[in-house]
């Protein structure tokens, strides 16, 4: 849950990664900023020991919507506006 902008993750068994970034009415910018900062905390939190690919593939979707499917590589190249 969020508590004061922060966001805790966690990793189901089958190494699946479900995570908030936002709400429908937060403005575009702000939910590409939100996704921007958690993949970045993803690929922070890497162990030392992880070796190959680490993130292989990115879903986005509302509560109960269809997934959007994202490139990972593009995806850890975003920029974060602070």
């Amino acid at each position: 849950e969020a508590k004061a902008g922060r966001v805790e993750f966690r990793v189901d068994r089958n190494a699946n990664l479900h995570a908030p970034i936002g709400k429908v009415s937060f403005p575009v910018e702000k939910l590409v900023d939100n996704f921007a900062v958690l993949v970045d905390a993803v690929r922070k939190a890497r162990p030392a020991a992880s070796k190959g690919t680490y993130i292989r593939k990115i879903t986005v979707a509302s509560s109960m919507g269809p997934g959007v499917k994202v490139d990972p590589i593009q995806a850890q190249a975003l920029e974060v506006a602070f």
